[in-house]
């Protein structure tokens, strides 16, 4: 096993997993969450679904509203459903669920697929944090068919939310069929859009896991051991500042915590995890067992040294303000 220190404590928030559309332009050889419109599974959640999670997430203290999608296409199928929710376009509809967070206490994180510089702006003052996984930054059939996992496309995502100074997420998925030197090659790409602009809170290094009923369905995972090696290039080749995630529910953490990752995104008490339903969230009881004498310690969506330097609007100053504490974790 790879070995490069062990991070002082390991964070994590607590949050609401708000999967507002499973309608989507891509079809990714892995992914087992998009419907196509002849599904009957094919859905954009209601504004009163959504005040109903946010209300749950609200009273089971959490602090963070994920809304999460596809890449949904302005086909005349989907405008049709929108039109019936009363909302001629999905970033408005988007903008209105970060607002409906706020107003029940939550700091909205939203993972929005690739946007342009001026849909980025918009939502921007309504969210703590934005995210987008850059995947790969090479060419892999696993996305033949998925015109928005382009990495150039991808990449200018990144780098607009950095000229906005968006606090930004992103990541790499491992074992999709790209090369060791794909891995490399994404992980300086975000290195150096974080140089460029000082935006980038954590890069995700996710293991694929295979979804019955995709293309992908009889691929094996990558092991235990290749995760650990792309989590030690990772803290090797990223700057100190910038955390690496894992996801608790379909990783062995312990390992990976030996190797340099720092976090574990966000965990929630209330909703599944709908990119990976299978895999349940694990109890902080379980995450400290699996960490050892490793310290946990409760984030916001926003990451402490962002709350210090104020990278956040007047439109969710009071509840920044109110959940972190003088170094800008969660206050207890």
């Amino acid at each position: 096993m790879m070995s490069i220190h062990i991070p002082p404590y390991i964070t994590f928030s607590k949050n609401v997993f708000v999967p507002v559309t499973n309608i989507c332009k891509n079809r990714c050889g892995y992914c087992g969450f998009r419907r196509d419109f002849s599904n009957p599974e094919a859905n954009v959640m209601t504004p009163d679904h959504v005040e109903i999670l946010l209300e749950k997430g609200a009273k089971n203290n959490c602090t963070e509203a994920l809304f999460t999608f596809g890449e949904p296409d302005n086909t005349p199928e989907f405008r049709e459903i929108l039109k019936n929710i009363g909302y001629s376009g999905f970033i408005e509809y988007v903008m209105d669920l970060c607002q409906m967070a706020i107003d029940n206490g939550l700091l909205p994180h939203t993972n929005a697929g690739a946007l342009c510089y001026a849909d980025l702006r918009r939502l921007k003052p309504l969210n703590a944090s934005m995210g987008l996984m850059l995947e790969t930054a090479g060419e892999v059939d696993a996305h033949r068919n998925s015109p928005g996992k382009d990495p150039c496309i991808r990449l200018e995502t990144i780098d607009n939310a950095g000229r906005l100074k968006i606090p930004f997420t992103s990541g790499i998925l491992v074992g999709i069929g790209e090369t060791w030197d794909d891995r490399i090659e994404s992980l300086l790409a975000i290195r150096k859009l974080h140089e460029r602009y000082g935006h980038i809170q954590e890069v995700i290094i996710q293991n694929f896991i295979p979804k019955p009923n995709t293309l992908m369905s009889d691929l094996m995972s990558p092991s235990l051991e290749e995760m650990q090696k792309v989590v030690a290039i990772a803290r090797a080749l990223l700057p100190r500042e910038i955390a690496i995630q894992v996801p608790p529910n379909i990783v062995s953490i312990g390992s990976l915590v030996a190797c340099g990752a720092s976090d574990l995104g966000g965990i929630s008490p209330v909703t599944i995890d709908h990119i990976n339903p299978e895999s349940r969230w694990p109890s902080l009881d379980e995450i400290r067992s699996m960490v050892g004498d490793v310290e946990l310690r409760e984030r916001l969506p926003i990451y402490p040294p962002f709350v210090k330097a104020g990278w956040y609007s007047s439109s969710i100053e009071k509840l920044v303000k109110g959940y972190s504490d003088e170094n800008g974790f969660r206050a207890k």
